[in-house]
C-alpha cells in the first residue's frame, strides 16, 4: 500500500485538478486551473491532517493497543512538551511509574507522532543487542552532534561504524587499562594536592568541584588517551577546557540552541542574529585546531619514540587504519565523552557524598584501611588495578553514583527499516527512547529504594545478585548501554572513577556550601547541575579517624 506523504497529497491534487479542469469543467465555470489546484490542494491537505491527526494514530497506528501514559496530553501536541522538562528522563520515569506495561509504553509527540518508550529488559535486549543494526540514532541528533565531534566512532552506523569499533577497541582492552592506572591515581592525587592549595589561600571558602572535575578528567585523558600532559590542574586558564566548558555549560539557551537544531536546518539556525551562533563557529574551530595539532605532535613524537607507548591515540596511529582527518574526528569524540562522562560522575558523586555523611565516613574508613599511604601507590611496582578493584564499598558507591547519575540521560533510536521489539511491529521511520535515567530508577526493576542513594545494594549477597545491584537483569543498569553501541570507554571511565573517588573521599570531609541548596539537574546532552556543585571541602589526616578533619 502507497504511503501517504505530503508530496503524494500534492502530486495527487494536481492530477485532480487537471483531469476535473479539462474533463469536467462544468464543475466550476468560469474556473481557473490554478483555482482547480488551489481547492483540491486545501481539501486533499485538510483530509491528510485529519488522518494523520486522528484517524492513523487512533485507529490505524500499531501501536494503538499499546499501553499509553494516563495523562492525557496536550490537542495537536501531544505530550511533546516532555522534551523540554529536566530533569531529562524524569518525565519519562513518570510514564513508567504510572502505566502498567509490558516493556513498551507508546505515548504521542506534536500532531500525534508515534513514540515508544522502551522499558523492559527483554525489550531493550532486542534494541540495543538481537536487532540493533536496525536502529540508528536519528539523523538531525548525529547532525547536531557532529558540529562538535566530527564523524568520529559516536556517530557512525552501519559498517562503517563495525570498522571504526574494531580497530579501536584494542586501545580500551580491560589489559591495557589496568597498566593506566597510575595515570589515573597519579591525576587524582595532583586533584587533591590543587584544592589543598585552594584551600590553604581560602580556607573558609566554597570550591566548585564540577570545574575542577573537568580539569583532572581532561588531564587523565591527555595522558591516557594521548600520552599528553595537558596540565589542565595547573592552568586554570587552558585553552581546551575553556573550549568544552563553553560548549556543554547547562544553559537555558544552548538547551534552545540544540531544540531548533531538532526542529530546523542548521542553514536556518546560522542565518539567524544569534551571539551563540558565532561562539559555537569559534568554539569548534578552536577544537578541530588542537586536535589537528595534537595529532601532528603525535605523529612527529612516535618516530623519535625508543619504545612503543601505550596511549590510545599511539595504538591507533600504529594500526594503520585511520587517516588524519579520522583521527581528528575519533580525538574530538575521546577528548569531549572520555572527559565529560566521568568529570559528571564525580561531580555528582561528591555531592550525594557530602548529602550522606555516613555513607562517605564508611567509605573514607575502608579507604583508609586498604591504604595506609596514598603515596605508596605512586609506586610503579605497587598494583593499583587489583587494590582499587577489590575495595567492596568504593566499588559499591561508584556503581550507585553511575545508576543514579548515567550521564547521558536520554538516547534516542530511529528504525532504519520494518522490525519487531518483543513481538511487536516498528515500522521504518518509528522513534523510539531508550531512557537510562529512568531505567536505572525504575522500581519494577530496583525495588521501592530505587531513588534511594543506597550503595549496600550492590553488596547484598542474600538475592544472589549483588553483582546487578539486586536487579534481576543487566539490562536494569543501562549508564553504558549494552552491545553493539555500548560505551567503549566504560572499563576506562570506572577504573578512573574508582580512583578520583578514592583520592578525594580519602583526603578531605565534604559538606554542601549551603545545606539548604536544591540542586538541579540540566544539560543540554549530559546531566549536570545547573550552577555548579559548590561543597565545603575540609582536609583529612590519611589514616586517622574517618571524618577528623584537620
Amino acid at each position: 500500500m502507497m504511503e501517504i506523504t505530503p508530496i503524494n497529497v500534492i502530486a495527487i491534487s494536481l492530477f485532480e485538478s487537471a483531469a476535473t479542469f479539462y474533463l469536467f469543467p462544468q464543475v466550476w465555470p468560469g474556473g481557473t486551473l490554478a483555482s482547480f489546484i488551489a481547492v483540491f490542494l486545501a481539501l486533499n491537505l485538510s483530509f491528510y491532517a485529519f488522518y494523520k491527526l486522528v484517524v492513523y494514530p487512533f485507529f490505524r497506528s500499531p501501536f494503538r493497543h499499546l499501553p499509553h501514559p494516563p495523562t492525557r496530553g496536550w490537542p495537536i501536541l501531544g505530550h511533546g512538551l516532555v522534551m523540554f522538562q529536566r530533569p531529562a528522563g524524569e518525565s519519562h520515569l513518570k510514564f513508567i511509574k504510572e502505566t502498567e506495561n509490558d516493556g513498551l509504553i507508546a505515548w504521542r509527540s506534536f500532531f500525534h507522532v508515534d513514540r515508544l518508550l522502551v522499558t523492559g529488559p527483554a525489550a531493550i535486549a532486542d534494541v540495543l543487542v538481537h536487532n540493533s543494526y536496525d536502529y540508528e540514532k536519528p539523523p538531525w541528533t548525529r547532525n547536531f552532534l557532529r558540529i562538535f565531534l566530527g564523524d568520529g566512532l559516536l556517530l557512525t552506523e552501519g559498517d562503517d561504524h563495525k570498522h571504526q569499533r574494531k580497530h579501536i577497541m584494542p586501545a580500551f582492552h580491560f589489559r591495557h587499562i589496568k597498566e593506566l592506572y597510575p595515570v589515573f591515581w597519579s591525576k587524582s592525587i595532583e586533584l587533591c594536592d590543587s584544592i589543598k592549595a585552594e584551600l590553604h589561600d581560602k580556607p573558609d571558602s566554597a570550591i566548585d568541584i564540577g570545574h575542577l572535575s573537568t580539569q583532572v578528567t581532561m588531564d587523565i585523558i591527555g595522558m591516557a588517551g594521548l600520552g599528553r600532559d595537558i596540565g589542565s590542574l595547573r592552568n586554570s586558564d587552558d585553552e581546551l577546557i575553556k573550549n568544552y566548558e563553553e560548549i556543554l555549560q547547562p544553559t537555558y539557551e544552548r538547551f534552545a540552541y540544540f531544540v531548533l537544531h531538532l526542529l530546523l536546518p542548521r542553514r536556518v539556525i546560522r542565518a539567524l542574529p544569534w551571539k551563540l551562533n558565532e561562539s559555537v563557529e569559534i568554539t569548534t574551530s578552536n577544537l578541530k585546531r588542537i586536535c589537528t595539532d595534537f595529532v601532528a605532535e603525535k605523529k612527529s613524537r612516535m618516530k623519535m619514540e625508543s619504545q612503543e607507548s601505550k596511549d590510545i591515540l599511539s595504538i591507533m596511529l600504529r594500526s594503520n587504519n585511520f587517516s588524519d582527518d579520522n583521527l581528528v574526528d575519533q580525538l574530538l569524540t575521546f577528548l569531549a565523552a572520555g572527559h565529560e562522562t566521568t568529570s559528571s560522575a564525580l561531580t555528582w558523586a561528591t555531592h550525594l557524598l557530602a548529602t550522606h555523611p555516613e555513607i562517605q565516613t564508611r567509605l573514607r574508613a575502608e579507604i583508609h584501611e586498604n591504604i595506609p599511604d596514598p603515596a605508596a601507590l605512586s609506586d610503579p611496582s605497587f598494583d593499583i588495578p587489583s587494590l582499587l578493584e577489590s575495595l567492596p564499598y568504593l566499588n559499591a558507591v561508584c556503581k550507585e553514583v553511575l545508576r543514579l547519575y548515567p550521564t547521558l540521560p536520554v538516547s534516542a533510536r530511529f528504525a532504519i527499516r520494518d522490525t519487531t521489539i518483543t513481538g511487536q511491529f516498528v515500522p521504518k521511520g518509528t522513534l523510539l527512547l531508550i531512557v537510562p535515567w529512568a531505567t536505572n530508577r525504575d522500581p519494577k526493576l530496583w525495588g521501592p529504594d530505587s531513588e534511594v542513594f543506597r550503595p549496600e545494594r550492590w553488596l547484598d549477597t542474600s538475592t544472589g545478585r549483588a553483582a546487578m545491584g539486586g536487579a534481576e537483569s543487566n539490562y536494569a543498569f543501562l549508564t553504558f548501554f549494552h552491545g553493539p553501541r555500548s560505551c567503549i570507554g566504560q572499563v576506562f571511565a570506572r577504573a578512573e572513577l574508582r580512583a578520583l573517588v578514592a583520592a578525594v573521599a580519602g583526603q578531605f570531609e565534604m559538606r554542601m556550601a549551603d545545606p539548604t541548596e536544591k540542586i538541579r539537574v540540566g544539560g543540554t546532552i549530559t546531566s549536570k547541575p545547573i550552577n555548579g556543585m559548590r561543597l565545603r571541602l575540609t582536609p583529612v589526616v590519611w589514616g586517622s579517624a574517618p571524618g577528623v578533619g584537620k
